[in-house]
Order: structure tokens, then C-alpha cells, then sequence
């Protein structure tokens, strides 16, 4: 309430990805304490980093270091633990769903959707049981526990074949995800056999799988080129212009017909818009919330969407929308929240207009590949720029994150598996089950 006894509008975001979380942020610098009450709906109390998941798989960072504590860096917005299962537009209430399954509703005023995006599945028979996937602070800890666990049980079996199956690793999509997870994946457990006496580093095998003609399809040649000579001289098996046709608990099928013996699938082959949008009947585009260059949803001038969630018109490409990257998602949110705040008589209403400034991969170790401004760059260089630009990106952590590298750089990496997190509720169809059900959530988007 405000001082005059009138109730302040609500504003209410979706999700505390990058899109969601940059929203509040430029909220809460630019409207006046008593302008309105901002409220977030997210299953976590943490903004999740997600280009660092790789490192937390690869055991290069704690898992701490990618979650922003969302009650530390908002402190003027309420945090609602829960998933957004329902939006009525008319009654311009959400229906909450909290993490004991209770439903509230939450009326809200103006309305941000920053919910972000799910893994995309396809109809290929066994990944949705027995992939894993790679999209949380959950499934890296489980993923790197698996991989360590793999390596224990090769070990101790005389049966070659399973041995083969639990030595070899197997990840779907060379992406930017994809890429790195094999890169960091490799470097853990190169770094783990020299504990096990058993083992030997040509008896480990990693596999990246794309449908694609080269890895990093969506950079240039002069950097997809040398890294894939990095992950290749790292004993990588790149299987390019290919994908999986069946996976089974013992055995990845291709769709050229060979076999690959393997108890880990890691699926990293895309994402696709968080399907909340769905049943609000409202204009999308390949599954995205349509919305004008101020980032609003036409007909609905109370409501906003950003990042992974929406198509937002790319002003730089004509007729194109924004593609799913953190880098949009972080700007489109901090354009949305000065709009939100225009909307509610403070500053005014900006278009949201942003070119890519260029992309960072990290492979591990002191390589890397970059295009900073559009300057490709290679091997140390690259990875000065890489770390760089994470340092520069992430709203908290930046010391701790920067001590977890020169102990990397410096030290051996702690190999070391706890089973904190059990393989139940990690299967891509439990997790898709979930969100399919009309669960909002907090990927970065």
C-alpha cells in the first residue's frame, strides 16, 4: 500500500533467467521505492549462470558459482518459490503452483514473461528414458557424479564390453553447450584416470554427434574449424552430419546404421520456448510469444515477454526475429523493465534494438575460440576474452569464480563423487513430463 492508503500496482515477472532477472534489476534502479511492488515467480531462489555448466560438469567450478542469489541482488522484489501453471489475462491474475504443489493465485498489474525455454525432444525412441539432460544445477552435479561413477565401475569389471559401455560418453548436439560439455567432460576424466590404476586414457572415449557439416554451426568456419582440430587432438570423436536414431540403457544407435556401446547419453541438441504460452491463445512464432519492438504483447498492453519465451522483432535483420541466446535475453530484459517502468509513468519507452557483439567457447584447459566484435580469435587469446566477458557478464560470484580458475590453472581438479543428487527425476521425460504440464521456469531466457 502507499501512503495515501491506495494500493500500488504489482508487477509480476515469469521466470528469473537472464531475461527475467535483468527486468527487476533495471526495475528496481528506476522506479521509486513507492511506485510499485515487483514480485518474481521462480522455482529456485537463484538466477542460474547457464553458460557455466559446463565447468560445474566438468568439476572446474563449485556449483555455487553460477547461482545468483536472487534475495541478495533484488532486494526490493519478493520472491515467489514456484511455477507459474496458469495466466488468466482478463482477471489479470497467475496461478502459482509452490514447491509443496499448493496453487495461490497472484494478481499482478503489469505482467513480465521471462520464462525461458525447455529441451527439445524428438520422437527418436529411448532419449527421453535414457539420455540425460543439461539444462540445471541438478543434472551437472548428477552428470559429473555419473561420469566419476562410470570410471569406478569400469574398473572393477572383468567384462570387457561393459567395460567398453561405461568408458564411453556420448553427447547429441554440437552447439555451444554441446561443444563445451565434451570439452570439459574430456578434461575431468583425463585428469581422473590418473587415479585409477585400472584405466588407461585411450580406454576412455568421448563422442560428440551432430546432424550438422561442421561442430559451432552458427559460428564462422575460422572458428568451428580450430575447434573442432582442439576436441579432435583431444582423442574426440566427431561424428558430423548424423544424429541418433534409438538409445537404449546399453547402446547409442546412429542413423548411419553403426552402434555406439555406451551407458551415458547426454542430450544437448536444442530448446524450444517454455510451452506456459500455449494455452493463452495469443499470436506465436515457432512456439514464441509475439511481441512488438517495445517488447509488449499486442492487445495486451500490460504484458511483456522476453528472452528465449519471445519473438521479438530484430531490427538489425528486417522481418527476422531475435535468436534464443543470453545475449538477447540479458538486454531484451533490461529493455523490458525500462518499458515497464514507461508504462507505469517513469522514463519512457525504448525499442529494443541490439546487434551480437560476437561468442565465446570455452574447450578447456587454455583453449578457447571467440569472435569479440566479430575478430576471430583462437587457443590463449580466445581464452583471456572467454573468461573475461563471463567475469563481466555475471552479476555476482565474479571473485569466487575467478578463484576457482587460478586454483584450476595452479592445482589438480578434486575428483571426487558425492551421489547428492539421485538419478530419479533427472530422466529427460520426468523432466518434460513436468514442464509439458504447464510448469514455468528459470532457465536462462
Amino acid at each position: 500500500m502507499s501512503d495515501n492508503g491506495q494500493r500500488r500496482p504489482r508487477v509480476v515477472v515469469v521466470g528469473a533467467g537472464f531475461a527475467g532477472y535483468h527486468c527487476l534489476r533495471t526495475l528496481e534502479r528506476r522506479l521509486p521505492p513507492d511506485a510499485a511492488d515487483l514480485c518474481v515467480v521462480n522455482p529456485t531462489d537463484y538466477m542460474l549462470y547457464v553458460p557455466l555448466l559446463p565447468e560445474v560438469a566438468g568439476g572446474s567450478l563449485d556449483p555455487r558459482r553460477v547461482a545468483v542469489p536472487l534475495r541478495t541482488k533484488l532486494k526490493r522484489t519478493q520472491a515467489v518459490l514456484g511455477d507459474v501453471t496458469g495466466i488468466d489475462l482478463d482477471r489479470q491474475t497467475a496461478t502459482v503452483t509452490n514447491v509443496e504443489g499448493t496453487d495461490t493465485n497472484l494478481h499482478w498489474d503489469r505482467l513480465v514473461i521471462a520464462s525461458g525455454s525447455v529441451t527439445r525432444l524428438l520422437s527418436i525412441p529411448g532419449v527421453a528414458e535414457y539420455a540425460k539432460g543439461f539444462k540445471s544445477v541438478a543434472e551437472s552435479i548428477y552428470l559429473r557424479d555419473h561420469i566419476l561413477r562410470q570410471l569406478e565401475l569400469a574398473e572393477q569389471t572383468d567384462d570387457p564390453a561393459e567395460r567398453r559401455e561405461r568408458t564411453t560418453f556420448v553427447v547429441v548436439g554440437a552447439g555451444y553447450t554441446g561443444t563445451e560439455l565434451v570439452a570439459q567432460g574430456a578434461e575431468l576424466t583425463r585428469q581422473a584416470l590418473r587415479r585409477y590404476r585400472g584405466l588407461r586414457e585411450e580406454d576412455v572415449r568421448w563422442v560428440l554427434i551432430d546432424m550438422a557439416d561442421r561442430i559451432l554451426p552458427n559460428l564462422s568456419e575460422r572458428l568451428s574449424g580450430p575447434a573442432q582440430s582442439v576436441l579432435e587432438r583431444r582423442g574426440v570423436d566427431v561424428r558430423l552430419k548424423t544424429s541418433v536414431s534409438e538409445v537404449t540403457q546399453h547402446c547409442a544407435r546412429l542413423t548411419d546404421d553403426t552402434e555406439i556401446p555406451t551407458r551415458t547419453v547426454v542430450w544437448c541438441v536444442g530448446v524450444r520456448p517454455d510451452p506456459l504460452v500455449e494455452p493463452l491463445n495469443l499470436p506465436t512464432t515457432k512456439g514464441r510469444l509475439n511481441t512488438d519492438a517495445y517488447l509488449q504483447v499486442p492487445g495486451q498492453p500490460k504484458v511483456f515477454a522476453a528472452g528465449d519465451v519471445a519473438a521479438v522483432p530484430d531490427l538489425t535483420r528486417p522481418g527476422e526475429i531475435t535468436p534464443m541466446t543470453a545475449q538477447h535475453a540479458q538486454r531484451q530484459g533490461r529493455v523490458a523493465g525500462i518499458n515497464v517502468a514507461a508504462s507505469l509513468g517513469v522514463g519512457e519507452a525504448r525499442e529494443y534494438k541490439h546487434r551480437d557483439l560476437g561468442f565465446v567457447v570455452d574447450l578447456a584447459g587454455s583453449q578457447a575460440v571467440a569472435d569479440p566484435l566479430h575478430v576471430p580469435l583462437r587457443g590463449f587469446p580466445a581464452k583471456v576474452v572467454t573468461r573475461g566477458y563471463h567475469l563481466m557478464a555475471m552479476p555476482s560470484n565474479r571473485l569466487r569464480v575467478a578463484f576457482d580458475w587460478a586454483a584450476d590453472l595452479l592445482t589438480r581438479r578434486q575428483v571426487v563423487h558425492f551421489g547428492l543428487v539421485p538419478e530419479e527425476g533427472i530422466s529427460l521425460a520426468e523432466a518434460d513430463g513436468q514442464r509439458t504440464g504447464g510448469f514455468a521456469g528459470s532457465k536462462a531466457g
